[in-house]
């Protein structure tokens, strides 16, 4: 792969913002022609460095939901139960982001659902599963104050 420049990063950082503008709109914003433009977004969209592209839905304004911020700890440290655990969290739809971490607990998962009731049900599958030991603490989040938009990718050069 070759390094990224400033223009790279500009482009990087523009989609971030908004993944809708048109290749004409981009060019224009990086100063570059339009066929430059696609050929850098092709580069970094086929060196995995783009993966996708998507919306960010207001949960709010479509249905009625919770959040829950859940640290799991596995008892035992071995490599299948690691695997073990992963391929439960893989199954659940609910489970819309998770973190192998380290320091008190093993992993942080972050679970979007229904209701209480729908995330107790969750809990109980994490818990109950036979191919590991885990312990869960559980915080309901009251309120999203800086929801992910993108990352400042000045502040990581």
């Amino acid at each position: 792969m070759k390094k990224l420049d400033h223009i790279d990063y500009k482009i990087l950082d523009i989609l971030q913002k908004d993944g809708r503008l048109t290749n004409q709109e981009l060019a224009r914003q990086v100063d570059l022609a339009p066929s430059s433009c696609l050929l850098r977004l092709r580069h970094l969209e086929e060196e995995g460095i783009i993966s996708n592209y998507h919306a960010r839905v207001d949960l709010h304004k479509v249905c009625r939901f919770v959040t829950c911020i859940a640290g799991v700890h596995l008892k035992n440290h071995t490599h299948q139960e690691f695997l073990a655990f992963k391929e439960a969290v893989a199954s659940i739809p609910e489970i819309v982001e998770y973190y192998t971490v380290s320091g008190e607990c093993d992993f942080i998962l972050k679970i979007v659902c229904r209701d209480m009731p729908a995330y107790l049900a969750i809990n109980d599958q994490l818990i109950s599963n036979p191919n590991y030991l885990a312990t869960i603490n559980s915080y309901v989040v009251m309120e999203e104050n800086k929801p992910f938009t993108n990352v400042d990718l000045d502040t990581l050069n």
